[in-house]
């Protein structure tokens, strides 16, 4: 037996399971202790220190939440990992919320229960047994950065005000947990690099992160994109396909835009996050499968479980820990620094040496309404470098301070959500000026192109007989405004688009 070796306290009434547990550690290396009750495992907490406590939920004498409170409020090492019966989804969420690190759903997975413990073991600093080290790059590869060590991700959030102190501060806690994260805030605020800092941040740093924009998705090809296709499970599959779960395995899962997922894929993403395991289009067999769950949204997901549009349940699911993202009006303080970051990036990507940041240039800045947040201030700043044409950075007015009396324009919808846009005379004559004439008519564009699109699955022909105009009008319209089309959409959504291509220009 290695005497450096992690020492496990496993916790359960039944004494076959304890014993099965307890062997699986045992042949991984671990050192392990049992106990049958929570005055058992609280006699062994008082003899000794433990890297880890794996204790079922209900016990004889009381509930394995009941050893959970007591770590965290005597401040203890162990990372606590909660067994729970089979479809008990809100004591899982419970004991995540409560400071669990992670759960195991009853029947046990012992593929499963040695990748947790693992996880929990190395995350504290215990030592792995030699034979279990993970390998890098493997589903089971762990960081194992210093804490203090700098990460270049969380150094990317620039700010130094009270607010983003205080995601910082918050990102660096969560992140040494799995349970699943919520990053609300408006659009522009950066809530994708939040979440890749979350994931750098934390034990799955050496595991991929993928990405995933949910609301640019077709709705009929959600199933085979999430969950991977088995090679002839529908027109076109030539091939075994994985989908987004299985290229994430070991790592974590960023789904953007959660909250544009239609209802019927909320269901299977549910039973998917709770179950931790997929059914790939057209196989009979269910996979494992190890990620970790980061969403994102600029809608108020509360407000849209309320109209029926977002289920209750996953909701919770998403929503143990929540980042809230302040706007960059609530930051103003950090605009110096944010504005010297976006020239240096746009410096580098551009290959020119962009004007100087004067005071009065920040002022002017300042005086923007900056409804698009970070998004917005780096349209600013791009385009004061093209239309400077000194040493120093020069930056236009709003129209509010040239006019004195328009007061900021409300914030334009995030591309790719659905809106229900007014004709032009339903808006109201006192309605704010746009700061960008241009800008502000391009949204609109944009946001009738890409809902016109969803409706039609993206299918170009469909959406120019929808709307009046051409199919060459419509190609033209998509380039110009930036709006990606699924390449899957294409194939299946947009099948008959070009042998309808001359006759219809």
């Amino acid at each position: 037996m290695n005497a450096t070796a992690a020492s496990i306290l496993v916790v359960d009434d039944e004494p076959d399971l304890r014993t099965l547990y307890e062997l699986t550690l045992l042949r991984e290396g671990y050192r392990v202790e049992t106990a049958a009750s929570v005055q058992e495992a609280r006699e062994q907490l008082q003899c000794q220190k433990f890297d880890a406590v794996i204790t079922d939920m209900r016990l004889p004498d009381g509930f394995g939440m009941d050893l959970l409170y007591d770590l965290r409020e005597q401040q203890r090492r162990e990372r606590c990992v909660v067994m729970t019966a089979y479809g008990s989804a809100e004591n899982a969420v419970e004991a995540l919320r409560a400071g669990a690190f992670d759960y195991l759903t009853k029947p046990v997975d012992l593929k499963q229960f040695r990748s947790v413990v693992a996880s929990a073991v190395q995350g504290i600093g215990g030592v792995l047994p030699p034979a279990h080290a993970p390998r890098a790059g493997s589903s089971t590869a762990i960081a194992t950065a210093v804490p203090d060590a700098p990460n270049p991700m969380l150094e990317r959030l620039i700010g130094e005000s009270e607010a983003m102190r205080n995601v910082k501060q918050r990102i660096a806690k969560v992140a040494r947990s799995m349970a699943p994260v919520l990053i609300r805030g408006e659009s522009g605020t950066g809530k994708e690099l939040v979440a890749r800092a979350l994931h750098a941040s934390s034990q799955r740093a050496d595991g991929p992160l993928v990405a995933v924009n949910c609301g640019a998705i077709p709705e009929n090809l959600l199933e085979a994109e999430f969950f991977g296709a088995r090679k002839g499970s529908y027109t076109g599959a030539t091939h075994d396909r994985e989908g987004y779960f299985q290229a994430a395995r070991g790592g974590t899962l960023f789904l953007d835009e959660i909250g544009d997922l239609p209802l019927a894929m909320q269901s299977k993403l549910l039973r998917a996050i709770q179950e931790r395991s997929i059914r790939p289009l057209g196989s009979t067999q269910e996979e494992a499968v190890d990620v970790r769950i980061v969403s994102a949204t600029h809608r108020d997901l509360a407000a849209d479980v309320q109209a029926g549009r977002f289920r209750q349940d996953l909701y919770y699911r998403l929503n143990v820990i929540e980042l809230l993202i302040p706007p960059l009006r609530e930051r103003r303080e950090d605009l110096p620094a944010l504005c010297e970051a976006l020239l240096a990036r746009i410096e580098q990507e551009s290959g020119i040496t962009v004007p100087r940041l004067t005071d009065q240039a920040l002022q002017r800045i300042a005086q923007h309404p900056l409804t698009g947040n970070v998004r917005e201030l780096e349209n600013l700043l791009h385009r004061a470098v093209a239309l400077s044409d000194g040493h120093e950075l020069q930056v236009e007015c709003p129209v509010a301070a040239q006019g004195g009396a328009a007061p900021a324009p409300a914030p334009a919808p995030a591309p790719g959500v659905k809106a229900d846009l007014p004709p032009p005379s339903a808006v109201p004559a006192d309605a704010p000026l746009p700061s960008d004439l241009q800008a502000w008519l391009d949204q609109q564009e944009r946001e009738i192109l890409v809902r016109a699109l969803r409706d039609t699955g993206y299918n170009r022909t469909a959406t120019a007989v929808r709307l009046g105009i051409s199919l060459r009008q419509i190609r033209y319209r998509i380039a110009r405004l930036n709006i990606t089309m699924p390449q899957d959409g294409d194939k299946h959504g947009d099948a008959l688009d070009d042998t309808r291509d001359h006759s219809s220009e």
